[in-house]
């Protein structure tokens, strides 16, 4: 077997703590060597750094980083890696924009190294039955539901709420990334309507019209104001019989026969990413943030109240 990926992680967030930090425990092909935190998160046996450059001029040997920072920041740290041979694995979204990821790719190729634009939905249970049942299907509509409370999801993390930071698309961006998986065609934005509190640069809701080339509607509701039960639902209307995605791609029910699957998202993620590195690939599909960006520049802003969390 070959010698293990040694990896870092910079941002040991909420989701580095709950998904990341598993995932690669429980993976031999990689080994965790260090930590990039401000708030001085610890790991035992992990060694802590502030910054990406104290870890690269002081800290151990790696070859690759998990960059699990907010979205504005994250360019610069891929850069940095980079251009230090090292491997890059982005946390979803993969950028504030789509041209810097879009140079982040032509640096990766440049340098001959891995970049890695994940999107952990994709690896959702019922993702890859679904995206094989589609395949030879007639579609006729889609409507995605993805309505969720953020005081739940999201709890102090004011970032989302800047510029850059998505607002409400942070979540939404990961139907979009089932969609254009699942989906045998392309399809771009019609029409939007976003939400946007007074107080804040990223909206809180947003109603979307998509249509393919051929005409098929896809609409998207999405909203960071839901309480009680959540809702992450895909349902695909076809000349077979409806599709459903639920609980975030979680769920796949067929002719009214419901499947479920242990979660493997990240697990999955890393499993991609070390395949990638293996083979000297690099994998930095921008399909649904640039979705995301047509719907800031076509999107109506609609001002609503200011939102306090």
């Amino acid at each position: 077997m070959a010698d293990p990926i040694r990896i870092a992680i910079v941002g040991v967030g909420k989701i580095a703590r709950d998904q990341h930090l598993p995932a690669i425990a429980a993976d031999p092909r990689f080994e965790l060597v260090a930590l990039v935190s401000r708030s001085h998160v610890h790991v035992d046996g992990v060694p802590t750094f502030d910054t990406l450059d104290t870890l690269l001029a002081e800290g151990p040997s790696i070859d690759a980083v998990a960059l699990c920072t907010p979205p504005q920041v994250r360019y610069d740290l891929a850069h940095q890696a980079l251009a230090g041979g090292l491997h890059v694995f982005l946390e979803k979204p993969p950028g504030a924009t789509v041209s810097e990821v879009a140079a982040l790719q032509a640096e990766a190729d440049k340098a001959g190294r891995t970049l890695f634009a994940s999107w952990h939905s994709r690896f959702a249970a019922g993702v890859a039955r679904a995206e094989e049942w589609l395949a030879d299907k007639a579609i006729t509509g889609v409507t995605i539901t993805w309505r969720e409370d953020v005081r739940v999801w999201h709890p102090g993390q004011h970032w989302i709420w800047e510029a850059g930071g998505l607002g409400v698309f942070d979540p939404g961006i990961n139907a979009l990334s089932i969609a254009t998986q699942i989906l045998p065609w392309h399809f771009f934005l019609t029409e939007a309507v976003l939400e946007r509190p007074a107080n804040c640069a990223s909206p809180i809701a947003a109603r979307i019209q998509f249509r393919s080339g051929g005409g098929v509607p896809v609409s998207a509701d999405f909203d960071f104001r839901q309480t009680g039960p959540q809702s992450w639902d895909i349902d695909v209307e076809t000349d077979a019989g409806p599709l459903r995605l639920s609980e975030g791609g979680a769920v796949l029910v067929l002719d009214g026969e419901e499947m479920r699957a242990p979660d493997r998202e990240y697990p999955g993620l890393y499993a991609r990413f070390a395949e990638l590195v293996a083979a000297g690939r690099s994998e930095a599909d921008v399909r649904p943030l640039q979705l995301v960006a047509d719907a800031f520049l076509r999107g109506e802003i609609h001002t609503v109240e200011e939102f306090h969390d």
